[in-house]
């Protein structure tokens, strides 16, 4: 009999999913009213979220069994209590700077904001789905609702280019999804079940090299070659890598940026992509298992097509010349720093992936509300158009370069932090070709400095005969986008200086000890 503990996960999953759905139903006669709503909502939830995390309750919530290893179950261990606390932490943030921003949005494109808001309360419980998740059926449903429930978010302006870039984000993510199914198939039939276990479900004889059938199948003939599944492995990495925007699957990412900056911010670092890399760390240490892939073409392949990726992101980053889309390729590279961490295939990867994962939600959550800052104040989305904002838009400017330094890898913010574990890790493998990731980290570090320090240069320092007078009717935005601005400079800094905590936290989870 299920304990009553275990049912908060499904009140967590569906109260903000109910609550996205009462946004459509509920006639609010002010728009302040709907706001209220919809942070009370996303607030509760976050506070549910937390006291699940604080008080995990024991085993699997199976809320649907079908068959023999197809299940709908929840549980929330390590690495689903990382990323729940990540999710649960940034949407109400997120959720308080929309309601300024969509005034913006609303006004230039005549759009409804319930359908705005009610999806974007949704996608916070299915999100939260996939954290929760406690097998990989379950993450795949899970998964495959969350492109269809951020199509609506993409696509909220209706113009043509909304609509291109939508397309594109609905061919690549259900092609991938299609890949990821056939990494499920296998592992259905020759795991021991779908459950998450770190160390994996699959039961590999090194001697022979092959991957034994279960225990409950008597026929042995069906014993298959371990290289099998590790291309099936492969189909799974870049099935799930299509929403990390791993190359050369990541063209959808920079043509998502049309949709509003709240969606861009959430889709570049929170939900969509985080989402992805939290798949990709899943399949590869809680169900194939870094025994069967290590020291294989299952782990160089990808390691190398990532470590490219890092470089090329911000060699498209460098080039391009619109504020958000500079900052889409730059996502883009930093996904693989999470994805190379995972394929180092140690614990102490693991612990550079989950740190990423971490801190590079906060730097780029900040960085893109910055940007959507600057478009709703002024207008302007090219780079070249930021001269002497900086003097008129002082705080979000400010936030900006934090969040530019912590991008950046400079000590004592956080994505120092995420970087030194990242390059230890690659060092201490042993792995050559993990070392020529750390040489790329280091050319993507100088890269990241061209392209974030030259908008910060430009806002703050102009070219000589630039006409002040020309944006002094700029100020900074309401204390709804401000508030957030200050809370992700506080974290940046206070996990720059003091990051003991959460790094011995992660190594918990690498260790299978939390």
């Amino acid at each position: 009999m299920v304990g009553l503990s275990n049912l908060w996960y499904l009140a967590l999953i569906l109260l903000p999913i109910i609550g996205g759905i009462g946004v459509f139903l509920i006639p609010f006669k002010k728009r302040s009213l709907m706001c209220i709503y919809v942070e009370v909502i996303t607030v509760l939830t976050s506070l549910l979220s937390f006291f699940i995390l604080f008080n995990r309750p024991e085993g699997q919530y199976k809320l649907v069994t079908f068959v023999e290893k197809f299940s709908i179950a929840f549980a929330f261990d390590g690495m689903g209590t990382i990323f729940a606390g990540l999710i649960s932490f940034l949407w109400p943030l997120a959720s308080l700077y929309a309601f300024e921003y969509m005034k913006h949005e609303v006004s230039e494109h005549s759009c409804k904001e319930t359908t705005f808001f009610g999806f974007y309360t949704m996608t916070f419980g299915v999100t939260l789905g996939i954290a929760s998740a406690a097998n990989l059926l379950t993450m795949y449903i899970f998964y495959e609702m969350l492109t269809l429930v951020t199509v609506p978010l993409i696509i909220f302006s209706l113009s043509r280019e909304a609509t291109l870039a939508t397309r594109t984000y609905l061919y690549y993510s259900l092609g991938g999804a299609a890949f990821g199914f056939v990494a499920l198939i296998f592992l259905s039939n020759f795991g021991v079940n779908l459950d998450f276990s770190l160390g994996g479900v699959l039961n590999f004889d090194a001697v022979s090299d092959i991957v034994k059938v279960p225990s409950t199948t008597l026929d042995a003939s069906h014993d298959l070659p371990a290289n099998v599944l590790r291309l099936i492995y492969l189909f799974g990495f870049f099935g799930f890598g299509v929403k990390t925007a791993v190359w050369p699957l990541s063209s959808w990412l920079p043509k998502a940026g049309v949709a509003p900056t709240p969606v861009t911010a959430l889709l570049h670092a929170v939900a969509v992509v985080k989402s992805g890399a939290f798949a990709i760390l899943r399949i590869t240490y809680f169900s194939f298992g870094t025994d069967v892939l290590k020291g294989t073409f299952a782990q160089f392949v990808p390691m190398a097509i990532v470590i490219f990726t890092i470089v090329y992101g911000c060699s498209q980053a460098v080039r391009e010349r619109h504020f958000k889309r500079r900052l889409a390729y730059s996502t883009v590279s930093n996904l693989s720093y999470i994805l190379f961490g995972a394929l180092i295939m140690s614990p102490i990867g693991m612990i550079g992936a989950l740190s990423h994962m971490l801190f590079h939600g906060v730097m780029k959550i900040c960085s893109f509300f910055c940007a959507g800052a600057v478009i709703t104040r002024t207008g302007k989305e090219y780079v070249y158009e930021l001269d002497g904002l900086g003097k008129t838009m002082p705080k979000t400017f400010a936030a900006f370069t934090i969040s530019s330094f912590a991008l950046m890898g400079v000590p004592g913010l956080c994505g120092f932090i995420s970087k030194f574990n990242l390059a230890r890790g690659a060092v201490e493998s042993g792995n050559v070709l993990a070392y020529i990731g750390v040489g790329a980290l280091l050319v993507s570090a100088l890269l990241t400095a061209i392209y974030m320090l030259q908008v910060v240069i430009r806002a703050y320092f102009p070219e000589k005969g630039f006409n002040v007078a020309s944006v002094e009717r700029y100020s900074d935005p309401g204390w709804q986008m401000l508030v957030p601005f200050g809370i992700f400079i506080i974290t940046m800094v206070y996990f720059g200086l003091f990051s003991d905590g959460i790094v011995e936290l992660l190594n918990k989870v690498a260790m299978g000890l939390f």
